[in-house]
């Protein structure tokens, strides 16, 4: 059996790059607190418009300043965009983190958030395209952010169904700030796992579905992954080797990664293996730290 190896949770050493060029703002925080008060005011009865071409390049070229290293210089592309740069520390454990939010009131607050490890360069993303909708998944998104090291958290910012019609569904649509941001990590090679969440019922006799969206093909890491959830006592689909549903074929960050050739895991989770606190969900989570532990040492 294929085996992910576990290491301690910990701030990776900060990057030479970034060490001496904090961002403007500073906040304290309990950093959990503040993702999930965010995330639980999103409403499936919300208007929902995503960001005209002109400011997702702007976003763009912001996110990629921060991501090289270049947090001042971001403060423009970022400002213009309606986003801002803040170094957050959190209250509970001193650890420090790098947020882009909406600067303000207005349409960027439904546009989502990115969360990085402050000062290092990210090696993995957690993506979270469906807070609230599939439950829970933000709250294990942040907290794979807490307990890792050297990573990204890129948040989006809207109910599935907000804006009606699939608008704010920002797994499927390539017009996002959610789609901009993880390309630009896509682009320096930044491997991503997205997690979604599903019902049981009779044609979904698993826990879990693991794949990277394009059919048959397998990672090692997947491969891993999902022996790994077998051990932890999940039935699991592998999308490489079974018709899965809810395997992701249509997942635009998934096509995007396959064009960049870089690792993307999409995983659907049943309700008790993403929630905090139930024992799958514990167990589910720890593996899931080893899976991002060997991104960040690869």
């Amino acid at each position: 059996m294929a085996a992910l190896l576990l290491l301690p949770a910990c701030q990776a050493a900060p990057s030479p790059a970034t060490t001496d060029r904090a961002p403007f703002a500073q906040e304290v925080v309990d950093l959990r607190a503040h993702v999930l008060a965010y995330t639980d005011a999103l409403d499936p009865d919300d208007d929902y418009g995503p960001p005209d071409p002109e400011t997702r390049r702007r976003l763009a070229r912001g996110v990629g300043l921060v991501l090289d290293g270049r947090p001042r210089e971001a403060a423009g592309p970022l400002g213009d965009a309606g986003f801002r740069l803040t170094r957050l520390t959190d209250s509970a454990t001193g650890h420090k983190y790098d947020e882009i939010a909406a600067a303000g009131r207005g349409d960027a607050e439904q546009w989502g958030r990115l969360y990085l490890h402050a000062g290092v360069t990210p090696r993995w993303s957690v993506q979270v395209p469906h807070p609230v909708s599939d439950r829970d998944t933000e709250n294990l998104g942040v907290r794979l952010l807490e307990s890792g090291r050297a990573g990204a958290l890129v948040l989006a910012g809207a109910h599935r169904g907000a804006g009606g019609e699939g608008a704010a569904d920002v797994a499927h649509r390539e017009d996002s700030a959610f789609h901009t941001v993880v390309l630009q990590l896509q682009e320096r090679g930044v491997p991503g796992l997205q997690l979604h969440g599903f019902a049981s019922g009779g044609d979904r006799p698993y826990e879990a579905v693991v794949s990277t969206g394009r059919g048959q093909t397998a990672l090692p890491e997947l491969t891993a992954l999902a022996d790994r959830l077998d051990a932890d006592g999940l039935r699991v689909c592998r999308g490489w080797a079974a018709r899965c549903p809810l395997e992701g074929t249509g997942n635009v960050q998934g096509r995007a990664a396959e064009r960049q050739h870089t690792a993307f895991v999409h995983l659907e989770l049943d309700r008790d293996s993403r929630r905090a606190g139930e024992p799958e969900g514990e167990a589910v989570r720890q593996t899931l730290r080893e899976l991002l532990s060997g991104w960040a040492d690869a």
